[in-house]
């Protein structure tokens, strides 16, 4: 039995630095260098909301057996499914470097996706996890109070270190 990677769980909240630098939370370090066997961040453009993905490398393992599912349910409940598009999204990945310290360049494309600017608020999902722009996770309809009640508690604790 092939060895499950480490799921995403917790939060983390980074202030944009120099260089554009964010920092991945400790939380998600470990387990995105072993999934990747290196130090390798995978981003892309959730599908339907306003925010960041973020994996390692091996979460592409199961991509293919993903779009089966997607595809089986779309024509079990009688909607269209459009495997290409739904293919590009998945692939379509930036893989990012970062340091041992977590330190890493965010692309400016993938920045504008998500709307991510001088504050970003990670966001574990277990086999992805999310990267907020804060005012875009405060809009969130109901079921996302916990996440936004960790964020402005994260943004607080990091303005509070920003002020020292």
């Amino acid at each position: 039995m092939a060895q499950r990677p480490n799921g995403y769980s917790g939060q983390g909240f980074s202030l944009r630095a120099e260089k554009n630098r964010l920092a991945l939370p400790s939380a998600f370090r470990k387990a995105v260098t072993d999934s990747s066997g290196d130090r390798v961040l995978c981003l892309a453009k959730h599908d339907r909301w306003k925010c960041l993905t973020g994996f390692g490398l091996s979460r592409t393992d199961s991509f293919e057996s993903y779009l089966d599912r997607e595809e089986e349910r779309a024509t079990r409940l009688g909607r269209d499914f459009d495997r290409d598009l739904r293919s590009m999204q998945l692939w379509g990945f930036e893989q990012v470097p970062f340091d041992a310290s977590g330190r890493f360049v965010l692309p400016d494309h993938l920045a504008d996706l998500g709307n991510l600017r001088d504050e970003v608020f990670f966001h574990g999902a277990g086999e992805f996890f999310t990267l907020w722009s804060p005012q875009d996770l405060y809009a969130m309809g109901e079921g996302w109070e916990g996440p936004q009640a960790a964020c402005r508690k994260l943004a607080e604790d990091a303005g509070k270190g920003r002020q020292k």
